[in-house]
């Protein structure tokens, strides 16, 4: 059986995680002991962490246009099947919106209990606005697409010499791809060759996608080696109040606000860390809830029992816009420092505002590595000088760890408790006796803790 075949290789997927991280964390160790700088023993060490991290990274973000416009498409046709599907995609958000508003009323707890502005090591002479910025005009405008395939060039002048480069904007593409399934729907017969090539082409890149995650014990190595190689502990020893606060919060959503929310709705979180741990993992190394996506969508459908059709709806809109790590945890906590560290004091209204921001602005972050744009947005929205986020800057990556697994768990959660809810859950899927219908026919592995 396929399913029997792909368990084998992915069976121990968690484990091989887990030796990448140990590995990772040994060699980074031995390249900063060394020293990582160029011209001392421990560069090339370090370089080759370095390409192996961001090699892993960069092939992830490079099948991420064609997976969201592809999984986003099929997810439109695929709510076809489902009763009440309007009611699904509003009962969706609103579960976004609450997990969120529950991690950001940990966030400013946390922020007003630790005070981690107060007890930071770092100077103000450190301070800088960052490159990459956000604003609510910005993430309006931003919404529209400038080209078909939301992609963005832009040239930078170096050395006398010019430097193009193209990226490409996840809102944008979330755009369209909602506009372009909703009009092959429209279309009716015109439209059915559409979609079935859609499906052939999502059928595709997912498999050229678990080819990349296969890779992913190989990318643990580089990448945990690289942040540690790094950054070491004198950058997180200066923010060790602030890095404490973020974890604390990040660990009470995960361990403490989802667990609950799961036994309230009479599910078994241990049986629901079992199956999403995988994607957790994932996510916690890659730094990318959008590379995460296929195995978050596989452990939602095949390990905890969610519809196929509302899960292929559901998770690609969680990896887009679910952020309670990057978006509501993170950016409280963060505007609080800033606060603190810089003597501005805080009213009831800029804690609304924060609580506003990072219910309603967590699409900012658009499922990528990196929560700048959501911590900009957050700061300019109150007020808050720019120049602190330059502050945190240096131990993002290690923070970024954490929040995005907590983003890649919401993702996988919100699903599951909305076809609790809807009388659409498999219970004997989630609590592991017997496989879905439609295990052995897809086309990717079931994964396993």
């Amino acid at each position: 059986m396929a399913s029997a075949r792909s368990s084998r290789f992915i069976g121990s997927f968690g484990w091989q995680v887990l030796a990448g991280m140990v590995v990772g964390l040994a060699l980074g160790l031995l390249a900063r002991s060394l020293g990582a700088d160029e011209g001392e023993p421990g560069f090339a060490l370090a370089e080759a962490l370095r390409i192996t991290g961001s090699s892993f990274i960069q092939l992830l973000r490079a099948l991420v246009p064609p997976l969201v416009f592809t999984a986003i498409v099929a997810s439109i046709a695929n709510l076809r099947e489902l009763q009440n599907a309007a009611g699904l995609v509003w009962r969706t958000l609103l579960w976004f919106a609450i997990t969120a508003l529950i991690a950001v009323g940990i966030g400013i707890a946390l922020g007003l209990l630790l005070q981690p502005g107060l007890h930071a090591g770092v100077v103000a002479a450190d301070a800088k606005a960052p490159a990459t910025t956000g604003g609510w005009l910005d993430f309006l405008t931003g919404l529209v697409p400038a080209n078909f395939l939301g992609l963005t060039a832009s040239t930078k002048l170096a050395d006398g010499s010019a430097t193009t480069s193209v990226s490409f904007n996840v809102l944008q593409i979330l755009v369209i791809s909602l506009v372009v399934g909703a009009a092959a729907l429209k279309a009716g017969e015109a439209g059915k060759a559409f979609l079935a090539f859609n499906a052939s082409a999502l059928a595709v890149v997912r498999k050229v996608l678990w080819w990349v995650i296969r890779l992913t014990p190989v990318g643990t190595v580089g990448l945990l080696g690289t942040a540690v190689a790094k950054y070491g502990w004198d950058a997180l020893g200066q923010l060790g109040q602030f890095t404490l606060a973020v974890y604390i919060g990040l660990g009470l959503v995960l361990f403490v606000v989802y667990p609950a929310l799961l036994a309230l709705h009479g599910l078994s979180p241990v049986r629901f860390f079992r199956a999403a741990w995988p994607a957790i993992q994932l996510g916690f190394v890659s730094r990318s809830s959008i590379g995460t996506l296929p195995v978050t969508e596989t452990v939602t459908e095949t390990s905890l029992g969610v519809p196929r059709a509302y899960a292929a709806f559901a998770v690609p809109l969680g990896a887009t816009t679910k952020m309670d790590g990057c978006a509501a945890i993170y950016p409280a906590i963060s505007a609080i420092f800033v606060a603190q560290f810089f003597g501005l004091p805080l009213g009831v209204t800029d804690y609304l505002l924060i609580v506003f921001v990072s219910v309603i602005g967590s699409a900012a972050t658009a499922g990528l590595t990196g929560a700048t744009v959501m911590l900009t947005l957050t700061l300019s929205t109150l007020g808050l000088p720019l120049e602190g986020a330059g502050l945190l800057l240096a131990i993002d990556p290690i923070l970024d760890m954490g929040r995005t697994a907590v983003n890649v768990a919401g993702q996988a959660l919100v699903p599951t408790l909305v076809a609790r809810r809807q009388g659409l859950l498999d219970q004997a899927v989630y609590e592991g006796r017997r496989e879905p219908d439609d295990a052995v026919a897809g086309p990717e592995p079931v994964l396993q803790a």
